[in-house]
């Protein structure tokens, strides 16, 4: 019993610590949630209003525009999937890569060659063990990314977007990241960054009987075009990693907050059996006291007579 007594205080000590590291990982996890909803919240607007700027831009022109109109035969796709540098965030990577993968799936049944880019080390991970190609990665900064990470990341897109396909470029580019809608919400979501549905985007604006104004271009549409096309690209990928750092942050902090409240009531539970094997230790010991009493009384009883 007392070997048992000695295992269950040896779990009770190790299960404490884990809990003591769960809390803290959980309360890190929920400040920086707010300092992430804060960023997603400021950069939303630009990124809005900057995706409306070109539906402007190429609802009142006929200039063809990788930005703005879709290939006649569109044969290549290039695919950027954000992930997470660490774990401990339930299912937020692997719903990204799954919805990743159905989007290559779709994109390969209709025919196109995927390019795939990656962001976090997660993702590199899940495609380097499985030896799929990457044709692009980026790590260490998905915590907290900065305008500059975006940048980084959109360079190589753009600059695929504007190549011919023959030469290694793309007709179209995808986006998949967690789409954060609150704190016990987060949803991986696909979205065609290049080129820009017009129709839809319009749809999808509030005030979606606006009549747009008559513009004049100089010196061309597809100048403005060029100018709005890094732009465009970058906010959209800003705004999409701050998303994903959100729903990343808010992931962890259910994760462990779960975690915390497993480990307490794994606490309790090895309590009570340390406490019932300490119990038995004792009425053990009472047993063997009171029946080494009796022995030595009979033993004496007998010797007197």
């Amino acid at each position: 019993m007392g070997a048992q007594l000695r295992v269950y205080k040896r779990r009770i000590r190790s299960v404490t610590a884990t809990k003591k590291i769960t809390k803290a990982m959980e309360m890190i996890a929920a400040s920086r949630v707010v300092k992430a909803q804060r960023k997603v919240a400021a950069s939303t607007p630009y990124a809005t209003e900057l995706t409306r700027a070109v539906t402007a831009v190429g609802t009142g022109s006929n200039t063809r525009h990788p930005l703005t109109t879709e290939a006649d035969n569109p044969t290549r796709a290039a695919v950027l999937l954000l992930s997470s540098d660490r774990g401990l965030a339930g299912a937020f990577n692997s719903n990204a890569i799954k919805a990743a993968e159905q989007l290559t799936a779709k994109l390969e049944a209709d025919g196109k060659q995927v390019d795939t880019y990656i962001v976090g080390r997660r993702g590199v991970a899940h495609y380097n063990f499985r030896e799929r190609t990457i044709s692009g990665q980026w790590t260490g900064f998905t915590d907290e990314p900065e305008y500059a990470d975006a940048k980084q990341v959109a360079a190589p897109l753009i600059e695929a977007i504007e190549k011919d396909t023959a030469e290694g470029g793309v007709d179209e580019l995808h986006i998949v990241y967690t789409e954060f809608v609150s704190m016990m919400t987060q949803t991986a979501v696909q979205a065609q960054l290049l080129p820009l549905k017009l129709d839809e985007v319009a749809a999808e604006s509030p005030a979606k009987d606006e009549i747009l104004p008559l513009y004049d271009f100089e010196p061309s549409a597809e100048d403005v075009l060029d100018a709005l096309l890094p732009r465009y690209v970058e906010s959209r990928i800003y705004n999409a990693l701050l998303q994903s750092a959100a729903s990343k942050h808010a992931a962890t902090r259910r994760a462990m907050k779960s975690a915390t409240d497993n480990a307490g009531e794994l606490i309790e539970t090895l309590s009570r059996l340390a406490n019932a094997a300490r119990q038995a230790e004792i009425t053990q010991e009472i047993s063997e006291i009171v029946g080494g009493a009796g022995a030595l009384a009979d033993a004496t009883a007998g010797s007197d007579s």
